[in-house]
Parts: structure tokens; sequence; C-alpha cells
């Protein structure tokens, strides 16, 4: 997973100009550490490369989603993040107008009821399963 594209008109708005990008995505992802050591961020044209020690294949999974999810960015590279490589247990979904957690769930899962293990999944970038917005990119935990 060297590189995974995003909706750049969409997400959370984290900095006004390109200069305060890399700082401001480097402080969402440490507010909610998903398990990345010496974390760097670097923005340019709307691409964020970050690089550092991930703990896991989930943390780089939770990191990539949490610096793509934010307005402006498009495309977000990891080949500088070291750590595990993913195990093909995950699949990304893109949230479209009209959809829910529990539809999702019920798409992939079979069962409406089992939204809860695709908040808990995405929690670094799902606040409240009842706010998703079209565009947003999440992890579907197989």
């Amino acid at each position: 997973m060297g590189w995974l594209d995003f909706a750049k008109d969409m997400g959370r708005k984290l900095f006004s100009n390109d200069a305060e990008a890399p700082q401001e995505i480097e402080k969402h992802i440490a507010e909610d550490n998903p398990g990345i050591e010496g974390l760097k961020v670097e923005f340019k044209d709307g691409t964020v490369r970050l690089s550092g020690t991930a703990s896991s294949a989930e943390a780089k999974e939770k990191a990539v989603l949490m610096a793509g999810n934010v307005e402006g960015v498009e495309a977000v590279n990891i080949d500088g993040l070291q750590g595990p490589a993913a195990e093909g247990k995950v699949e990304y979904y893109v949230i479209e107008s009209g959809d829910t957690l529990s539809g999702i769930a019920k798409q992939f899962y079979g069962n409406a009821m089992d939204y809860p293990k695709i908040f808990e999944a995405n929690r670094e970038v799902i606040k409240d399963p009842d706010l998703i917005f079209p565009g947003q990119k999440i992890r579907i935990p197989k």
C-alpha cells in the first residue's frame, strides 16, 4: 500500500494553507495516535507523505485514513512508513450520500447490527457513528 487516493474537497478542515498542512496533519494523527513512532509528515500538491515506524499493519491503515480524510488531501504515500505489511484482512469503502454505518454493515457482513465493528475499526476518523460524510474513506475489517 504505497499510495491511497482520497476526495480532495471533502473531509475535516485542518489547515488554511499548504505551509501549515504538515504540522496540522501530524498533530491530528498524534491526537489519537494509532501506533506510529517517530511520525513525520510532508505535504506537497495535495499529497501527504508519512514516515516513521508503525507498530502494526492496522496502525498504518489508520494513519493513512486519518491523513487522507482531511480537506485538501488527495493522496497519501506511505513508502517511508516502516512496519508490518497488511495481511489482506481489510477492505476500504468510500461513504456515499445516504449511507449509514448499519447499512454498510448489512452490505459487508449481512447484518446491520454489526455496525459497531466498522465504528471501532475507524474510531480515529469517525468520532460519532451518526456523523459520517460522503467521500470519507473508511476501513472494513474482514
